[in-house]
Formats: structure tokens, sequence, C-alpha cells
């Protein structure tokens, strides 16, 4: 009987010791990049040549809540105007308010901006930042307004992880540049004769 107990306790101790052995050694860990929270989303578009900017804003403060976001646009831009434009992004539910920006630049590999119209042509953006790679992010760029007035929408959307050499993608076309949508915001805009 002595011996039954002592043949189950070194059973168990083998059994926990194998269960607990350390596998880590060969894995290769991979770090978790949490998505962050991003309830505002600014872009400041300053003319070249002196004047006042113009600033885009959307502000959602109850996250994924039921209230649409506030979008306000600042003013109109004024036609054939080339203005020097930057975006940030902000979580605004934490105290104090928490900039994305900055790791959206510093995750640049997994990060690019894109600026599309609808409903009239608006001007034409060029990209101002790249990434390691030499790849656009989009944090900062130029935009030439219309040469003659018009109406229509601006979407900003920040894509996570796009595939930068698709067609298309490098130009700020998004058609082909997959991914995940991190924040995408429309703005009612004008652009007005001087």
């Amino acid at each position: 009987m002595k011996n039954l107990k002592l043949m189950a306790f070194a059973a168990l101790t083998l059994i926990t010791v194998s269960a607990c052995s350390n596998d880590d050694d060969t894995a290769t860990l991979v770090p978790v990049n949490e998505e962050e929270v991003i309830t505002t989303v600014r872009a400041v578009l300053t003319p070249q040549g002196g004047g006042t900017a113009i600033t885009l804003t959307s502000r959602d403060l109850d996250g994924d809540g039921p209230d649409a976001p506030v979008n306000t646009v600042s003013g109109s831009f004024i036609a054939g105007t080339v203005y020097t434009g930057e975006v940030s992004f902000l979580n605004e539910l934490a105290t104090p308010a928490e900039n994305i920006t900055n790791e959206v630049e510093e995750e640049g590999r997994d990060h690019q901006l894109f600026y599309t119209q609808t409903g009239g042509n608006l001007g034409t953006f060029t990209y101002n930042d790249t990434d390691t790679s030499g790849n656009a992010i989009g944090l900062r760029f130029k935009y030439t307004a219309a040469t003659t007035p018009a109406a229509g929408t601006l979407t900003i959307t920040l894509i996570h992880q796009p595939d930068k050499g698709a067609n298309g993608v490098a130009q700020g076309i998004p058609t082909n540049a997959g991914g995940n949508t991190d924040a995408q915001v429309a703005f009612a805009v004008t652009v007005v004769n001087p």
C-alpha cells in the first residue's frame, strides 16, 4: 500500500513537471499591438504664401456610441492656392487626451492616409512624408486647390496595414489598398474665388 502511494505521488510529480515545461525557449514572441481609440481627427491646411489656415475637425466623443461625429470646417479654400497640410489623431476619451499621431508616424510602414473627393474637383493632394521604406504615410501633405470654384466632399481615411505596393496606392488611390480602416471622416468643403 505504501509503495502504491509512493508510485502515485511519483506519477503525479512527473505529470506536473512535464505539464510545466518551458516550451517558450523556441517560440517567437509576437508583441500585441492593440488598436488605438481615435475620437478626433484634425487637419490643418495653411496657405503657403500666408493667410488664414483652414481647419477640418471631426470629433466623436462617445466613441462607438449612438451619436454621430461632429464635423466642422473653419472656412473655404481659395482657388489656385497651395496649402501645406498636417493631420493629427487624438483619443479624447483618455484624460489627458492621448495623441495617437506619433504612433501612426512611428508605425508608418503599417499606415497610410488617403484623401479622396466626391461631388466636384476640389484640387490635388501630394504626400509630403514617407515611412522607413520610402512609401507615403500622408500625415503631411500639399493640397493645391482647384483653380475654379467648386463644392464637394473631402474624405480623409487612415488605413492600417495597406498594401503600399498595390496599383494606385502610392498615388493616393485607396481602391487596391486592402488593410483595415482605422479612421474615416468626410467634410463638406468649398473652393471659392479670391
